[in-house]
């Protein structure tokens, strides 16, 4: 330190290619601007948390520090193996980097270093970010959604946090290379940026394809982005695309949802009768309450989109049968049939634990506490899952039987039975109520501590948190590796005193499922929900008050 500016602030390099320089031939024309005046108020999300006796006080503290020293164990093996490269191999001690080189694990922990108070590891950390050069790419072509979620989330949130210019000056870097992402005839976004012919401006062509989620999560961190910098383009970039999206909620097959694949190169995100809250689709949902808490409701729009997909989501969400008869929900994926009926797959995937947060803090920001409630259950289906299973892991993708009310459900051994015997994926191991387990995985995924994270912070219900302690020490004895980090496990369907893992850690295991365990256990004005809104790779932003 010297008079009070960091190291990293001094040393910025600038990456190799000017990305704001870029003359091109799609130009936006007009922009749309910012939302302006006074953000409106909204009721508080996070409950009046009591405080709690010093025995609660001591036991939260204590499960704290031991997320944070597991934190601390990844990512000194990150260091020694894999620093400044973008995943480490956590059983080989080797790197991978397929988000194009540019350090994402690093980028990626940057908040959960200084949510942690870990600041020697954080003010290394920014002194590599300084160098890093998103004028190079060791891949040729980016792919916009990681580079989006991960990097740029990374960046604003340890800005927002810290406030060391250096991140701003490289978020503003990385925020233009993905703005030359819209250098398209119809300004629509690609999925994947060609790197070289991005540099040249000569405009790049808009997939005839893509998954509703690619082009439907940006608009988080480029608004934020233009709130930060006072300049437009990133918002306006990303008000284009959410038009359509407006536009066409109401007109698909399941009015209120998306297809799954949506094309932007046509403007067209109606046609398609396949429809799912997990993934492909996700974080376009996660997205929309989220955006009313950012803008401070000055954008009516999001709002608006917000209740309608809250209502249709609906028809995606089934009561499972289980022997214990509890009230739980699942999401769900489906197809609309030819009458306009909804069928279900009964399929729900790890990535859809999210949806129980999002009902949650949606409920509390619109004064609803019937989405409260139906968040509370659909997180406590996730948590079944998890406690159902053998190794206390709940797999990558599950099958249940659908009860065919919501509200009136009895265990029935011989329709479980019936419904077992369609599943050509049944095996004899699995758990009473479970038909399938047809991605027995677990790949360190955050979804589901998410929304018991959320869970405790609206409802202020210490029983979360014994759910996600429970979790914790789960996920950490089957992932835990001689190197002394985590990988993902192939199959956590069966207990066997050793798991079979797969050599990799991703970045959000750093970035998102141990900062969600560790504030789980934090006093709540630690990046309070009432205060901050975490995109989908679980950067906190700063909310507009």
């Amino acid at each position: 330190m010297n008079n009070g500016v960091s190291r990293s602030d001094q040393i910025t390099s600038k990456s190799s290619f000017d990305w704001s320089k870029v003359p091109y031939k799609y130009p936006a024309g007009v922009l749309t601007p910012l939302p302006t005046g006074s953000p409106r108020s909204f009721p508080n999300v996070q409950s009046r948390l009591k405080a709690g006796n010093t025995e609660h006080k001591k036991l939260q503290e204590s499960r704290r520090r031991k997320v944070k020293e597991i934190f601390v164990g990844d990512w000194e093996a990150y260091k020694k193996y894999a620093w400044l490269k973008d995943a480490l191999m956590p059983i080989s001690g080797g790197f991978r980097d397929q988000f194009s080189g540019w350090a994402a694990t690093l980028v990626d922990s940057l908040d959960t270093l200084w949510i942690l108070g870990l600041r020697e590891e954080f003010d290394e950390a920014v002194e590599a970010v300084a160098q890093i050069d998103f004028g190079q790419s060791t891949t040729s072509r980016v792919n916009i959604f990681e580079t989006n979620i991960r990097y740029l989330g990374g960046l604003i949130a340890a800005y927002d946090l810290s406030k060391r210019e250096v991140l701003l000056a490289k978020a503003i870097e990385l925020g233009d290379l993905i703005y030359g992402g819209f250098n398209t005839e119809n300004r629509m976004p690609v999925d994947f940026i060609d790197f070289n012919a991005a540099k040249t401006g000569e405009g790049l062509m808009v997939e005839g394809q893509v998954v509703s989620a690619s082009p439907g999560t940006l608009s988080l961190e480029l608004t934020r982005l233009s709130q930060i910098t006072g300049d437009s383009k990133y918002y306006d970039a990303v008000s284009r695309v959410m038009e359509v999206f407006r536009q066409g909620q109401q007109r698909t097959k399941l009015p209120g949802l998306w297809p799954t694949y949506v094309s932007m190169y046509e403007q067209n995100v109606i046609r398609g009768d396949h429809f799912t809250l997990a993934g492909c689709a996700d974080s376009l949902y996660e997205y929309l309450p989220k955006m009313v808490a950012l803008l401070g409701g000055l954008e009516p729009k999001y709002e608006e989109m917000s209740q309608r997909f809250l209502e249709a989501a609906k028809a995606l969400l089934f009561r499972p049968m289980i022997p214990t008869n509890e009230p739980i929900l699942m999401p769900s994926s489906g197809r609309v049939i030819g009458d306009g009926n909804v069928l279900l797959d009964q399929e729900s995937e790890h990535l859809g634990c999210y949806i129980g947060g999002v009902y949650a803090l949606a409920g509390r920001l619109f004064g609803d506490q019937g989405y409260v409630d139906t968040g509370a259950n659909l997180t406590r289906g996730c948590v079944y899952a998890y406690k159902s299973f053998p190794t206390g892991i709940m797999p990558e993708r599950i099958n249940m039987v659908a009860c065919d009310s919501l509200e009136e459900c009895k265990w029935d051994e011989d329709k479980f039975d019936e419904e077992k015997a369609k599943q050509r994926e049944w095996k004899e191991h699995l758990p009473l109520g479970f038909t399938t387990a047809k991605d027995p995985r677990y790949l360190l995924r955050p979804e589901a501590i998410e929304s018991v994270f959320i869970l405790y912070r609206v409802t202020g219900d210490p029983a979360w948190q014994d759910m996600g302690w429970d979790m914790f020490n789960a996920i950490v004895k089957g992932t835990r590796t001689g190197l002394g980090a985590h990988a993902s496990v192939k199959d956590v369907t069966r207990a066997t005193p050793t798991l079979v893992q797969e050599d990799y850690m991703e970045s959000f295991w750093l970035a998102e499922t141990l900062k969600y365990f560790y504030l789980l256990f934090s006093p709540p004005d630690i990046i309070s929900l009432d205060d901050y809104v975490f995109n989908t790779e679980a950067h906190p932003f700063l909310r507009s008050k």
